[in-house]
């Protein structure tokens, strides 16, 4: 016999109501787990609306923040653009700045081939872009150095050589320190004044030295209106431009080649290592030549001078050629002058100066091979020219113009051939 037990569940039924069906309470959600098919949607995407919202801001103001910082970055390139254009303008118009640049550079030509040096000085941001200005002369070939005014004050003055140039840089064109330091520079030497101003008059610095040379630096608008402060920005950037066209343009006129000169006054890091790859041995007489800029001169007529002032200037010379005048003295010629004639006029010592019609003009771009050729024929059979030659014949290597660029011996070049 089957014994009946009631069924006990937790069902509640409510008498009297139609039956509706019965649906399970939503689960709560979960994240996926990643399947072979790719990996699960991540749990911050379940996150409810105002989370999200929230995250959108975030990135809204990131992105307002860099668009804000880009906007300032240009305008400040912009605005020292529009202050090297604005120079640029000046120089290509206005008298006085095209005046003052040539005049800087001839001070600077003249102090180099008299041995001397570009002393610059300048305080706060403008004698660290004097410092920039002297580093570009020297790898240039082009011997400089700073002195601060307030050390000058106090020894550092000895720097200063009697054939240097000095270049002050001062933008208000009243710094005082510079102001302090001018009467004890020697009113022999040439002094420049690089500056803001554009006419001297404006320039307190040039009232109290009214033979400087004026060098414009100006900006088209001041650092406090551009940026809101007065801190050097537009300014130095103008002075540094100006200082590199001086380096660039004085060394071009200077040296014959003025990427070898560079290259051998920079033989360490990335820009050695470039030079060094693109080196080549010398193959036209322009590789070889003596650079005019390197010649010493001897002031004054050969009846004047004596054959002592010529072998001084020789000695002293690093190419060791000397000119008098239009004529030339070699190495060659100087060192077989006899004692006896040291004290003779120059005009009364034979074979010392070369004159411009005995120099055998060469092309600067004449293969060394084909002018070495050359010379041997003259050498060996000098009947076949008008020209007569020896070793220590002058050769003159000129230009596409026909102006001398450089000189040589002509047994140096053919050593070099054996060599």
């Amino acid at each position: 016999m089957v014994e009946h037990h009631p069924v006990h569940n937790s069902e509640v039924y409510l008498l009297g109501l139609a039956p509706r069906p019965s649906v399970p309470p939503p689960s709560p959600p979960s994240p996926l787990t990643p399947t072979d098919a790719g990996s699960s949607t991540p749990i911050e995407h379940l996150c409810l609306e105002a989370a999200t919202g929230a995250s959108a801001d975030v990135v809204e103001e990131a992105s307002s923040v860099a668009r804000r910082r880009l906007a300032g970055a240009i305008h400040v390139l912009n605005t020292e653009a529009t202050a090297l254009r604005s120079l640029t303008q000046l120089y290509k118009v206005d008298a006085t700045a095209a005046e003052g640049f040539n005049a800087a550079v001839d001070a600077i030509l003249r102090q180099c081939h008299e041995k001397g040096k570009l002393v610059v000085t300048g305080v706060g941001k403008s004698g660290l872009i004097g410092r920039k200005i002297v580093a570009t002369f020297n790898s240039l070939g082009l011997h400089s150095t700073f002195l601060h005014p307030t050390e000058a004050l106090h020894g550092d003055l000895g720097k200063v050589g009697a054939h240097d140039v000095i270049l002050f840089i001062t933008f208000s064109g009243k710094t005082s320190e510079l102001l302090a330091l001018l009467p004890h520079v020697d009113a022999k030497l040439p002094v420049i004044v690089l500056t803001a101003h554009s006419q001297p008059a404006d320039c307190e610095l040039i009232s109290h030295r009214p033979d400087a040379i004026l060098l414009p630096a100006t900006i088209h608008e001041s650092e406090t209106v551009s940026f809101g402060i007065s801190a050097p920005t537009t300014s130095t950037t103008v002075a540094l431009a100006v200082g590199d066209a001086l380096g660039i343009v004085v060394s071009q006129e200077l040296h014959t080649s003025v990427s070898s000169v560079f290259a051998r006054n920079h033989p360490g890091g990335a820009i050695g290592a470039a030079f060094k790859s693109e080196s080549k041995e010398p193959s036209r007489m322009r590789d070889l030549a003596i650079p005019v800029g390197q010649i010493a001169s001897v002031s004054g007529a050969p009846a004047e001078r004596c054959g002592a002032d010529v072998v001084k200037a020789g000695y002293e010379s690093p190419s060791g050629w000397v000119s008098v005048g239009e004529a030339l003295a070699c190495p060659a010629r100087i060192r077989r002058l006899s004692t006896v004639l040291m004290m003779n006029a120059l005009s009364e010592i034979p074979d010392l100066l070369v004159p411009r019609s005995e120099w055998i003009s060469i092309s600067a771009d004449t293969r060394i091979a084909q002018a070495v050729r050359w010379i041997q024929d003259l050498l060996v059979a000098p009947e076949l020219s008008e020209t007569a030659c020896g070793e220590d014949s002058i050769l003159a290597v000129v230009d596409t113009r026909g102006e001398v660029i450089g000189v040589l011996e002509a047994g140096t070049l053919l050593r070099w051939c054996e060599s």
